[in-house]
């Protein structure tokens, strides 16, 4: 299934920029494509809602696993561990504590953290394995899907690289802003194409992650996205633990793959 049209401007006409393989599942050719308006990168084809989980192997698709078996693994541990605090404090920096939304909630560990520290906690992950033990971790429910949750307003929503995993980007915005309390936050953090790494690597790069990464983001058509969907861009900040170990999956893979 490839996308018909842009989901920022419409567009109909996909020009291929990437071939790209599927080296954590598949180990099929997907293309990244541009849009012929916009410049917006997707992944095409996509695989469907009703399919797309059969593209996270539990056992190698580390943010839904609690243990760690490689190197690289024991890396994203280390630097998740880190990263918990520095989340907690921008969060903190936009907004008093009290209830929080975290979708895509993996094994719970920023849920937890969350939790210890006084915010109010609800999370949504469609991994059957990753969502029991987040909720083993937090003693809470989670929801496999967004629609599921209703009757609530957040003072905090996050998506820390989720929304590149979802069908509809403004399905799901749009949503989202109906649970966001009044003067709520929303806090999205994406790959960047446009990044350091991503230029190095190219079709490397893992943070394109085909077909898992549906839609491909720059600060630019982010800012984009935002604007058609009624919301405001407060600020921006890099994730540079996550980029530094998404150059470390990039690095491994370009050396274990190229001829």
């Amino acid at each position: 299934m490839s996308p018909q049209a842009c989901p920022l401007c419409q567009g109909q006409e996909f020009n291929v920029v990437h071939e790209c393989v599927d080296y954590t599942a598949s180990n099929s050719v997907f293309h990244i494509s541009s849009c012929g308006v916009c410049g917006f990168l997707v992944t095409r084809p996509q695989p469907a809602q009703d399919e797309i989980m059969s593209f996270y192997p539990d056992a190698d698709y580390i943010s839904h696993s609690s243990t760690a078996v490689t190197l690289t693994d024991y890396l994203f541990k280390i630097a998740r561990a880190f990263t918990l605090r520095w989340k907690q404090t921008i969060i903190s920096a936009h907004s008093q504590k009290g209830t929080l939304l975290d979708v895509g909630c993996g094994t719970g560990d920023f849920l937890f953290a969350c939790k210890k520290s006084g915010w109010q906690i609800t999370g949504v992950e469609p991994s059957m394995k990753a969502q029991k033990l987040a909720a083993q971790k937090t003693a809470s429910h989670i929801h496999t899907k967004l629609e599921e949750v209703s009757g609530h307003e957040f003072n905090v929503i996050t998506l820390w690289h989720v929304l590149e995993h979802l069908h509809d980007p403004n399905g799901t915005i749009q949503k989202l802003k109906t649970l966001l309390a009044q003067n709520g936050i929303l806090v999205i953090a994406l790959p960047n194409y446009e990044s350091f790494d991503a230029n190095k690597y190219n079709a490397y790069w893992a943070g394109f992650d085909v077909p898992r990464h549906l839609w491909h983001f720059s600060s630019s058509n982010f800012n984009k996205l935002a604007k058609n969907n009624g919301l405001n861009v407060v600020t921006t900040i890099p994730m540079k633990l996550d980029s530094y170990y998404v150059s470390l999956l990039s690095e491994k893979t370009n050396v274990e793959k190229t001829p």
